[in-house]
């Protein structure tokens, strides 16, 4: 079994880090930190709280202005370059005890972002003060740096896992759109993939702003553009968004027939996978583009049942043709799902169209 990722705080990195900081600050007590990281709290800390409480005993053992602390950080930094995701403890310094120093902090962010992502830590400043802060990211959406120019798209994600909401910018991305649009040609791929997770998150709650985006930039796409429009579309799709499918060339009302096969069986266990197939029967005279999903149907806790939408395949039928799918589902613990007994389904969804499916009863006795 994996390590749990907390555990990268272990005692190789910490003999490192703290090397780091006696070289720079020759009055940081290597021996006396190490005893308030290791505190009687430390193994119950999961890795956030570990990062937090590595960020909130560092404070203690730095210069007491804020300015000259910074000053410690910067010159450690680039002495623990071969780390990366460990020393977001840097950026998170400035969250913590920089909200009232812009002028110090945002150039610390700048420099920390390039060795450990500031994501998490520029937003409580777009919470501060929003104009300030996105005239900041559209600065560093220009910046020579790719990861800062990625931080100008990442850090104001309305919906960045793990990090806190942006509720203004769930009720109105308009902030944002400047700043994707000058990221959308970036050379760098690591940008626009933030660009592109950006526009999925606002199409959570705002999905009628990402069609008219990206119709906009389809326009004239070059190949990376059209890549960050599939992938900007991908919860729309999956929702059956007749415009988001339209956008991507395939067409609601899709001219075909489709047969769900026979199960093997009507009850599947834990641990098992059901086998599952379908056909489906071309009724036009012309090729067809066709985005084939599947539906399970999942029993909640209260006994209802809920739809979760899996990927299938692209494919373009031609006239005439039938096509037969065949495929397994397994039903295996996973960390984002609880199941539960009962009656389950499973359907086809070709070009946002839902077709009529097939019933079998989940059992949890293994």
């Amino acid at each position: 079994m994996a390590e749990p990722l907390k555990e990268m705080y272990n005692p190789a990195f910490f003999a490192d880090m703290t090397a780091a900081f006696s070289q720079v600050y020759p009055a940081f007590d290597r021996q006396t930190f190490l005893k308030h990281i290791y505190d009687d709290q430390w193994e119950g800390r999961a890795l956030k709280d570990r990062m937090r409480h590595i960020t909130l005993v560092l404070r203690r053992f730095l210069p007491e202005d804020y300015r000259a602390a910074l000053d410690v950080l910067k010159g450690a930094a680039p002495l623990l370059k071969q780390y990366t995701f460990h020393v977001i403890f840097f950026p998170d310094f400035v969250e913590v005890f920089g909200l009232e120093d812009w002028e110090a902090s945002l150039p610390a962010l700048e420099m920390f972002t390039q060795y450990s992502s500031a994501e998490f830590a520029v937003r409580p400043f777009i919470i501060r003060d929003v104009p300030r802060m996105m005239r900041q990211m559209a600065a560093w959406a220009s910046h020579e740096n790719q990861h800062v120019r990625r931080l100008a798209s990442e850090g104001c994600r309305p919906r960045l896992p793990w990090a806190m909401a942006l509720p203004d910018f769930k009720r109105d991305p308009s902030p944002i759109l400047p700043v994707l649009d000058k990221l959308k040609d970036d050379p760098s791929e690591y940008v626009r993939r933030s660009v592109a997770n950006n526009l999925n998150d606002i199409a959570k709650d705002n999905p009628d702003v990402v069609i008219e985006v990206l119709r906009r930039w389809s326009a004239d796409a070059t190949p990376e553009v059209e890549w960050i429009i599939q992938r900007s579309l991908r919860t729309l799709v999956k929702e059956g968004h007749a415009e988001a499918l339209s956008l991507l060339g395939f067409g609601d009302g899709a001219q075909i027939t489709v047969k769900a096969l026979p199960l093997t069986t009507d009850s599947v266990r834990m641990g098992e996978a059901l086998t599952f197939g379908f056909e489906i029967a071309s009724q036009a005279d012309e090729p067809q583009d066709l985005m084939i999903d599947y539906v399970v149907y999942f029993v909640k806790a209260n006994g209802k049942r809920a739809p979760k939408v899996f990927k299938l395949s692209k494919r373009q039928l031609q006239p005439g043709e039938t096509l037969h799918i065949q495929k397994k589902h397994a039903f295996k613990e996973i960390t984002t799902r609880t199941y539960y007994p009962g009656e389950h389904a499973i359907a086809l969804k070709v070009n946002g169209q839902e077709f009529e499916g097939l019933s079998f009863n989940l059992r949890m006795e293994v």
